[in-house]
Order: C-alpha cells, then sequence, then structure tokens
C-alpha cells in the first residue's frame, strides 16, 4: 500500500537540533518495537537519506538488508543513533515550518514464551508523543507479535481513536529469510483499524520519508483540530446555572397562587 504523497519535501540537511517552538507548533512521534527491526536506521534514513547497514556490537539494532560498506561512516552515523534518543528537526510541511520531535527507543518489549511484556520505559515514551510507527521485521515473527500489544498499550494511554498509528512491516528486501507473510500485516493492520505497509529501508529512501512524512500530517491535523474546538469552546459561552433564590420565590409564588 503507497501512502498518500506530499506536496512538498522534507528538508535533507543532516541531523540537527532545534529550539522548542510554541505549543502546536511541534510534532512529537515515537518509533517502538522489538529489539532489531531497524527502527533507529529508520530515523536516520529519514533525517539524513543514509542507510546503517550494519550496528556495531553491543550498540544497538541492525537496521536492513545489506552490510555497511563504508566502515568508518557507519561508525559515525552508528553514534547518531543510539537507540533511545531523541531527535529534534525542523522540516518544511505544506508549506510551514514544523518542529518534528522523533523518539527513539530501545527493545521496549520482551517476547517470551507467548508472553509480552511492556517494559516501564516504553510508557514514558508514549505519553509524550502523538503520532506511532510500529515497527516490525517481515524476517522476525517473534517481532509481529509484539505488535498487538504495542498497539493496546498505546490506546490505554491514548484512548482517543483519532492519534494515528501505522504498522510497518520492515526489511522487505529480505524475502528469502521471510517469516512473517504481507497479508499477515495487512489482517493485523484491518484488524485494528491502522494503515500498514512495508518498506526496506536499506533500499527505499523514498518509501521511509513518506511513512514519517504521512505521520507528520496526520498530526498536524489532529492538532489544528484540536485547536479549532478549543477556540469553539471558548466563543461560545457555557450556560449559566440557574439562581436558587429565583426558584424558590417563583416556587413561593406558585403555591400561594393554588392556595388562593
Amino acid at each position: 500500500m503507497r501512502l498518500p504523497s506530499m506536496s512538498q519535501p522534507f528538508l535533507l540537511a543532516p541531523i540537527a537540533e532545534c529550539p522548542p517552538g510554541p505549543p502546536g507548533a511541534q510534532v512529537r512521534l515515537a518509533v517502538l518495537g522489538a529489539r532489531g527491526v531497524g527502527k533507529s536506521a529508520m530515523i536516520v534514513r529519514f533525517l539524513t537519506k543514509r542507510f546503517i547497514g550494519d550496528y556495531e556490537p553491543n550498540t544497538g539494532e541492525t537496521g536492513g538488508g545489506g552490510a555497511g560498506r563504508d566502515e568508518p561512516r557507519v561508525r559515525r552515523l552508528t553514534a547518531l543513533c543510539s537507540p533511545g534518543n531523541l531527535y529534534s528537526r525542523l522540516v518544511h510541511l505544506d508549506g510551514d515550518h514544523v518542529a518534528v520531535q522523533i523518539q527513539d527507543t530501545p527493545g521496549c518489549i520482551q517476547v517470551q514464551e507467548d508472553c509480552v511484556q511492556v517494559l516501564d520505559s516504553l510508557s514514558r515514551c508514549v505519553k509524550s508523543a502523538e503520532g506511532f510507527l510500529l515497527v516490525y521485521s517481515i524476517t522476525d515473527h517473534s517481532s509481529y507479535q509484539s505488535i498487538q500489544p504495542l498497539y493496546q498499550h498505546i490506546r490505554k494511554v491514548h484512548p482517543d481513536a483519532r492519534i494515528p498509528i501505522i504498522i510497518v512491516g520492515n526489511k522487505a528486501d529480505l524475502l528469502h529469510s521471510r517469516q512473517v507473510q504481507a497479508k499477515e500485516g495487512l489482517q493485523l493492520a484491518n484488524e485494528l483499524g491502522s494503515l500498514f505497509l512495508e518498506i526496506s529501508t536499506s533500499e527505499d529512501s523514498q518509501g521511509v520519508c513518506d511513512v514519517f512524512q504521512y505521520l507528520c500530517k496526520e498530526v498536524s491535523k489532529l492538532q489544528h483540530a484540536g485547536s479549532m474546538d478549543r477556540r469553539w469552546s471558548s466563543i461560545i459561552p457555557r450556560p449559566k446555572s440557574p439562581n436558587m433564590q429565583d426558584l424558590k420565590r417563583r416556587f413561593k409564588q406558585a403555591l400561594s397562587s393554588k392556595v388562593k
């Protein structure tokens, strides 16, 4: 499934921090999933168009198919995308500059004997985010099994069904190692009421950008709708509570008229 294309591309300068803007000027996203599905590589691919082929041992998760051909560059990019980082970026979205914050998370779930445990670090990420990417690897069925518990946890924290959530099957280039069929991802997304697509972080830079751009646009639309609701609630006056003394007076008058 192809996402609707955006009218304006995101800026593709190196990752840079941006100062916090006024309320409503920031889009806060979180990328969640099991360890090794390529979350950090997706974020760096979006922000820099570069792909991290491999992580150094004990640094993080692998990004996708293929190994890094330029080892020094891989080390530098690895330092940029350590799991758990929060990236801030000023981007151009539909003619406006928007501060986008992307929360990268470490492997925030544990799957043992069909039991999925959500770690405490996940809750802190979920509370502050306004849009979510739930990522699994098509080469790891256990990472696919973690998507539904993650989704349910998000809905507990954000009961508002309008909060946008996109399910992403990563490493679509590794077809020879596929453990999760595309129809399984699509079926799960339909059950949960989410958008689904498969991407290859290593081979499809535009696909990765489309995912983040679409999510940013959905969050911005939700923010705009919320600001409009607050504006209308401030314009329309609240009904005043009835004056109890006046009600008592009218009640006494009605009783006296009946007595006469």
